[in-house]
């Protein structure tokens, strides 16, 4: 094939990318060379709208082992292990072909893990879709969400790994284009974490896993473009997953890695063997020859550039030591895997890509992995943000009837209970669970020892759309917060950045104000960024998705026993509210949902106040002296309490809360009930505990207010002496466990 503008454009590549091509190999390219560049000079790969941001993350700690630019990041969890931790996307994959997008992203992560040497023991997920009740899109959500899911259990169940616990949003913006990120944990012995590197020229390079096929070809490059109506064509770009293959391959790693025969070991996520093979040669300071003759195919006639840039699923490279190649090859076949040599490591710094005798591709490791270009790329903040952040609430009228609206929140599909999705997961396989989904954070025990891991994924697109400096500190206060109300220390971060087109400035503006509103908040709390990834080009037909930063953080519990669930778990318990009983209705979900508006400025997070609370709740678990927290969230105080009552086994509860000074516009009650602010949790405790609660609370100059009481069939608010919203439990329970899965009726699931 001839390369003319016209290929060049249809690989992404722009004419300056090219000539930067062309000055590093002196010449013209081959075809196959000119895909290589193609998708390892992606968005999706290179991050050349993003790196330059990325570097104000902290990314350093005394826990950490591994920071970003590996697989995945580890931090020190004591007993002479590590945690071992990711976020990616699969975005794209899985609005084209929900079921396979989805499933092929827990793949991936699951490789992300298991390569560093880890066990992987958990999973989480942050999907967004659009509006499931809107007329024109709501079938395509309720498809895309149905399929996703599937995917999500499909993958997950069938290998083993428990799928904990996760996050679901709703909101019109990701109509065209859901998020579908996912999360793995897992756990290693500190001596055995691997590494993607290729070093010892002479060394053998192995090829093991699935037969290499034509899906996922242009993966990458797909994943870097906007959404139009043509999109939909592109599923030979969407892998198709085998979670059984990957099971096997998983063990059969884990099991080489168990030896000293291994030098380095590399997942073929995006870019298939072009990402692996020049990723590790670059780390090592080396050059990787390979055969595509070799490289066991599924396909009948299949092209060095179609072997290059495959991105089929569950296959890993891998580098030994030279005479240890019977041994690795032995293992591999224990598993039922062939384990195939394609290539040699080499000491001149370069890929070559030969198919038999010839050569169909070399170029240098280094400019190839590393000099993809590098884009400042301009900045605007956009144009009437501030008549969007600016809330006039005399417009509005405030509701009749409070516990009407109390129902309807929570029969809203962003708050309502998700159990349709998590009861698809298999959240107990390995029986490490200690707090299942649905009761807050979720918690796992690292067997073998006392500890458990609280694991937490959180994000507000809503937010970050109003104010995404403000929306990126909020993401990391409210995941670590989580985590803290499960009674663990918060130890480490990974994020996951989902935006528009970075070509537009009003974009890329939004991008640098969250990064640096995550960086600050990391800062203040002491959660170091082990790795991420970032998603963008989330946009179809122009309409950009709401700037999405979602943060997965992980904490540490020294005794598993004492770990919290977000429930009451008996009648009898005081209830005490930490932190203001007041929040805003600015960007809040009542406003959305009551209102149909998305305006106003969030409710800042004071960090240092937030580090107060969450180092509170880590030493009042530690103690033994709560039995549950919740934080207040979506739908604020009352939407709190109703799903500390609904799911726990406490009964209802009789709050009082003092009313509050400010504008008297009618929506005074509102604020109190429903109003959305950050560093406010809801506890019980044992009444013989709570002396001790509120002198540890004021030692730190946080509010703590003992509010009422668990037990009852009924859930009542009063505020200074008069009931203001009064539900059964049986009815509340209702319409949070409905508002979700009424969207999905037909479903077997629910039949």
């Amino acid at each position: 094939m001839s390369i003319n503008q016209a290929v060049i454009e249809t690989h992404g590549l722009t004419s300056a990318e090219y000539r930067r091509l062309l000055d590093i190999l002196g010449r013209e390219p081959t075809i196959t060379e000119l895909g290589i560049f193609s998708v390892m000079w992606s968005e999706h790969c290179s991050y050349k709208s993003s790196r330059l941001h990325l570097r104000r993350l902290p990314t350093e700690g005394p826990r950490v082992v591994q920071g970003p630019g590996e697989n995945a990041g580890a931090v020190d969890i004591g007993d002479g292990l590590i945690a071992v931790f990711k976020i990616e996307s699969h975005n794209h994959p899985s609005f084209i072909e929900p079921y396979q997008g989805a499933a092929t992203g827990i793949g991936g992560i699951i490789r992300d893990i298991f390569t560093m040497g880890a066990r992987p023991i958990a999973l989480l997920n942050s999907l967004r879709f659009g509006e499931l009740g809107d007329s024109r899109t709501g079938a395509t959500t309720r498809r895309v969400v149905d399929g996703v899911v599937d995917g999500i259990a499909g993958y997950g169940n069938s290998i083993g790994i428990p799928t904990v616990g996760g996050e679901v949003a709703f909101e019109s913006s990701y109509s065209g284009n859901p998020l579908v990120n996912v999360f793995c944990l897992g756990v290693a012995h500190a001596e055995r974490l691997a590494k993607g590197l290729a070093s010892g020229e002479g060394n053998p390079v192995y090829y093991v896993g699935a037969k290499t096929g034509r899906d996922g070809i242009h993966g990458a490059t797909m994943a870097s473009a906007e959404f139009d109506e043509h999109s939909g064509d592109n599923r030979p770009a969407v892998q198709v997953g085998d979670p059984f293959m990957e099971k096997l391959l998983l063990e059969a790693c884990l099991e080489v890695m168990q030896t000293d025969a291994l030098v380095g070991i590399q997942d073929m996520g995006a870019a298939g063997l072009t990402c692996s093979t020049c990723e590790m040669g670059a780390r090592g300071n080396s050059g990787i020859e390979i055969d595509v003759s070799l490289v066991p195919q599924r396909e009948a006639g299949m092209t060095p550039y179609e072997i290059m840039l495959s991105e089929s699923q569950e296959r890993m490279l891998l580098v030994a030591k030279k005479g240890r190649e019977a041994e690795v090859e032995q293992i591999f076949a224990k598993w039922d895997l062939h384990a195939v040599r394609i290539g040699r490591v080499t000491g001149d710094g370069v890929l070559r890509v030969r198919e038999g005798g010839k050569v169909m591709a070399e170029i240098p490791n280094r400019e190839l992995a590393d000099g993809a270009p590098l884009y400042s790329r301009p900045i605007k903040r956009p144009e009437g943000l501030d008549d969007l952040r600016r809330l006039d609430l005399a417009k509005l009228s405030p509701p009749v009837n409070l516990t009407e609206a109390w129902l309807t929140l929570l029969a809203a599909p962003v708050i309502a209970s998700k159990r349709w999705v998590y009861r698809q997961y298999d959240h107990m396989v390995r029986t490490n669970t200690v707090i299942r989904p649905g009761c807050g954070a979720s918690v796992v025990r690292v067997k073998g020892t006392d500890s458990a891991l609280a694991l937490s994924v959180d994000g507000n697109g809503r937010y970050c759309y109003l104010d995404p400096r403000e929306g990126g500190r909020l993401a990391v206060a409210e995941a670590a917060r989580n985590v803290a109300c499960a009674g663990a220390l918060p130890i480490g971060a990974t994020n996951c950045l989902n935006f528009g087109n970075p070509e537009r400035p009003e974009t890329m503006w939004q991008f640098s104000e969250a990064v640096d509103g995550i960086a600050e908040a990391c800062r203040t709390l002491e959660i170091p960024i082990t790795g991420g990834n970032v998603s963008l080009y989330n946009e179809t037909d122009g309409q950009s998705i709401y700037p999405t930063p979602v943060l997965g953080v992980v904490g540490l519990i020294k005794d598993a026993t004492r770990a919290l669930a977000g429930v009451f778990p008996e009648e009898g318990l005081e209830i005490v509210l930490l932190g203001d009983p007041s929040g805003a209705l600015d960007g809040s979900e009542y406003l959305k949902t009551a209102h149909g508006s998305v305006q106003g400025c969030p409710a800042p997070v004071d960090l240092d106040r937030e580090r107060a609370l969450q180092s509170l709740l880590v030493e009042a678990a530690s103690n033994r002296l709560l039995r549950s927290a919740h934080d207040c969230a979506e739908g604020g105080f009352a939407v709190a309490l109703a799903e500390c009552c609904i799911e726990g086994e406490g009964g209802g509860a009789s709050v009082e809360l003092p009313s509050t000074v400010g504008p008297h516009d009618g929506f005074g009650l509102v604020r109190l009930l429903f109003g959305e602010a950050p560093t406010r949790v809801l506890v019980s405790v044992p009444a013989t505990e709570r002396p001790r609660l509120l002198e540890m609370a004021d030692a730190v100059s946080l509010p703590a207010l003992v509010v009422g009481k668990t037990g009852g069939e009924r859930i009542r608010i009063a505020v200074d002496g008069d009931v203001v919203a009064d539900v059964r439990l049986e009815e509340a329970g209702n319409s949070w466990v409905t508002g979700f899965t009424r969207h999905f009726e037909s479903v077997p699931w629910e039949q």
